[in-house]
């Protein structure tokens, strides 16, 4: 049966939270809970998520025990921050008994350092050791993504062998496309796909079917170059090992879409100085402090546009027709600068814009807005000359609409790989930055242009 589409889903998911809002009213819990335990642990988070924080936790108070952990891991940072917080150092290993290391891991990381410490100590050995492996890395690394729970088989057994010691195990790990074959060291050697396993003759030995070519990820590997290679490749797993090539666990497609998700999110976010986890219904003090910031900072920069303006106050004074014009020539270099600054943020995440071609990508930004700049200069330069009936200024916007749509071309290029250069995320920064440059270029030349013509 085909997946639904995104609209009918949405559709669902609204009519759902209707009628669970609707059943809240009439004070029906049972109801709820019933309707809660018809639903998946994806569509219940998405339900708490598109909730208020007061019936968010209504509704989790009502949610099975058995499903809580799955619920939790669906959740975004934020959300699931909320609902920890209402727990206990028992209710938190209790919910995140039977998950993955690499899920408990990741929702360890949202709480306090001495909460944390807690919880690991409450959970038995097994568990703390496989958890502990994966909070040794960076959340934003292969270490940190992947899970270890992993199936490994030597390379000098027969797959008659093989398939009776996985005969053993009551289930496979999620999303086991293939075993991992390792020396007695442990090392990573390559893998053994099951659809191999299952169609050569069973006498036939690891050693002589093992598939090499697959190498694995290095545990430090960041999570977006991770991803890039399931996309390159069409992994559904891969292994992750450590600097001895010692296999440590496994990467899934699943993480690796969560991966995606949220790069997408971050940069959709951070062009308005948002966090990738804000969330949608979070009160009102903590939404107004977290967007102050960002809106201060784009203040100082209109502060600054303003400051340019004022210089030439006496030439705005004398011919009032450039103030009409001033907003044109700062918004196109903006547009201009934004469709560059866009591309090469794109091209910076999906890894394809390094030293060796950079160079290229600007010759070719600068030399598609030469173009654009004549093009849009001229067809501005006569609507100008015909509104005013003035040459001069018809001129003078000409070229200040030049000056700064090749500007914002070049800005837009090489302002990405400075704040990359200096740790500075380009998503968060660059549009700050561009809109600085193409308001303080674009007036700066505009009305300098008209105060050394006009005088």
């Amino acid at each position: 049966m085909p997946n639904p589409p995104p609209a009918e889903i949405k559709f669902r998911t609204q009519n759902q939270l209707g009628e669970l809002f609707a059943a809240l009213d009439s004070g029906t819990g049972r109801e709820v809970r019933r309707m809660l335990s018809t639903l998946t642990p994806q569509s219940i988070a998405q339900l708490l998520e598109s909730s208020p924080p007061r019936i968010r936790q209504v509704l989790w108070n009502l949610i099975d025990k058995e499903v809580e952990g799955e619920v939790l891991q669906e959740l975004t940072d934020e959300v699931r921050s909320q609902i920890l917080a209402t727990m206990d150092t028992e209710e938190m290993v209790a919910v995140m008994e039977g998950l993955d290391a690499d899920d408990v891991a990741d929702i360890l990381q949202d709480l306090p350092e001495r909460v944390m410490a807690e919880v690991l100590s409450a959970m038995s050995e097994t568990d703390r050791s496989r958890v502990e492996g994966v909070l040794a890395y960076d959340e934003e690394t292969a270490g940190g993504l992947m899970d270890t729970d992993t199936i490994s088989v030597r390379p000098n057994l027969s797959l008659d062998v093989v398939l009776r010691y996985l005969r053993r195990h009551e289930q496979l790990p999620e999303s086991t496309d293939s075993l991992f074959v390792v020396n007695r060291k442990g090392q990573y050697i390559g893998l053994l796909p099951l659809s191999k396993l299952l169609t050569t003759d069973p006498s036939v030995t690891v050693r002589e079917v093992v598939n090499t070519d697959v190498e694995p990820i290095p545990a430090d590997m960041p999570d977006t170059e991770v991803a890039r290679l399931f996309q390159k490749y069409d992994w559904i797993t891969a292994p992750v090992v450590d600097e001895n090539n010692r296999l440590l666990g496994r990467i899934t497609i699943d993480d690796v879409v969560d991966v995606i998700r949220e790069d997408a999110d971050h940069s959709l976010m951070s062009l308005a100085g948002l966090d990738e986890e804000e969330d949608t219904f979070a009160p009102v003090r903590r939404t107004a402090r977290r967007r102050a910031l960002w809106l201060g900072i784009n203040l100082l920069t209109a502060l600054l546009a303003s400051w340019v303006i004022s210089l030439f106050q006496g030439t705005l004074d004398k011919v009032v027709a450039l103030a009409v014009l001033m907003p044109i020539v700062a918004s196109m270099g903006g547009v201009a600068g934004s469709q560059t600054l866009t591309v090469v943020i794109r091209g910076m995440a999906l890894g394809q814009i390094g030293r060796s071609n950079l160079s290229w990508l600007l010759s070719r930004e600068l030399g598609s807005g030469i173009l654009n700049a004549l093009l849009w200069s001229m067809v501005m330069g006569l609507i100008a000359g015909l509104w005013f009936g003035d040459d001069r200024i018809a001129l003078i916007i000409v070229a200040a609409m030049v000056i700064n749509l090749v500007t914002a071309a070049f800005a837009g290029a090489i302002l990405p790989v400075a704040l990359r250069a200096m740790r500075i995320d380009p998503a968060l920064a660059g549009g700050v930055a561009l809109t600085t440059v193409t308001d303080v270029v674009g007036f700066m030349s505009f009305l300098g242009l008209a105060t050394w013509y006009f005088g």
